[in-house]
């Protein structure tokens, strides 16, 4: 790994996650520099969870109880701890490539932006088949606050972006549906993203993911839209 002049964070929400943090953890740390830290938001895990990630016995790793108000505000707490230049988002369930960090940090150099989203394979929950060979494909994913507000394209896991951006992003309102829909149009608005059509993570699908790859029934997908533009105008009109 290049050396830096600055550290990075990883926000990462986790409830009983004991079947796959291992070896997302084991991924992750591989991606991190000395002075990298790896933020863990838990919504006090009933399984071995905990004892897992202390297992590893890394300082780089610091555990922070969690609000227990759902995936989203468990991130939030995550992204509020954060002191890095650079903000990586991490569910609980996938596996890292060995070159993510750089790669995408290399981005944010050369393109000057303030959020980037990279491609990933969808793969099956033993990483033994290949659900998606791309993500960004199936799709059709690029920024733009419209067309990701219509049709969401941002995927948390494979989300980075600048420190500065946090004033904008929190506090992640409770009534919208997912956080990573809201950080993307978020940094669309007041920053600039960039999406990279290179596969840095293998999304791991299971039957206890949080996030659906399925469509909500039409009433539901309109509300979900309504609340997330009244949402959305309040923080422009506020900020």
């Amino acid at each position: 790994m290049k050396e830096r002049d600055f550290f990075i964070s990883v926000a990462m929400a986790t409830y009983n996650g004991e079947q796959f943090i291992h070896e997302q953890i084991a991924s992750i740390l591989k991606n991190l520099n000395e002075k990298d830290e790896l933020i863990i938001s838990d919504d006090d895990s009933t399984d071995r969870t905990i004892p897992i990630i202390l297992s590893f016995k890394d300082r780089r790793i610091h555990v922070i109880k969690g609000p227990k108000k759902g995936v989203k505000q468990n991130f939030a707490n995550a992204i509020a701890s954060c002191k890095g230049k650079y903000i990586f988002l991490s569910d609980q369930d996938d596996l890292w490539h060995k070159e993510k960090v750089e790669k995408i940090l290399e981005v944010f150099q050369k393109e000057r932006c303030d959020c980037v989203t990279h491609d990933c394979e969808v793969v099956n929950n033993d990483n033994s088949k290949v659900i998606i060979a791309s993500f960004f494909a199936h799709r059709k994913s690029k920024p733009g606050i419209i067309q990701n507000i219509y049709k969401n394209k941002y995927l948390g896991c494979c989300m980075a972006f600048h420190k500065n951006m946090i004033k904008y992003i929190l506090p992640i309102p409770d009534t919208i549906e997912m956080h990573d829909q809201w950080i993307g149009i978020v940094c669309d608005k007041y920053g600039k993203s960039v999406f990279l059509k290179e596969k840095l993570i293998k999304y791991r699908r299971h039957a206890k993911n949080v996030s659906a790859m399925h469509h909500y029934p039409l009433a539901k997908m309109i509300k979900n839209r309504i609340v997330l533009l009244i949402e959305f105008y309040k923080r422009v009109k506020r900020k």
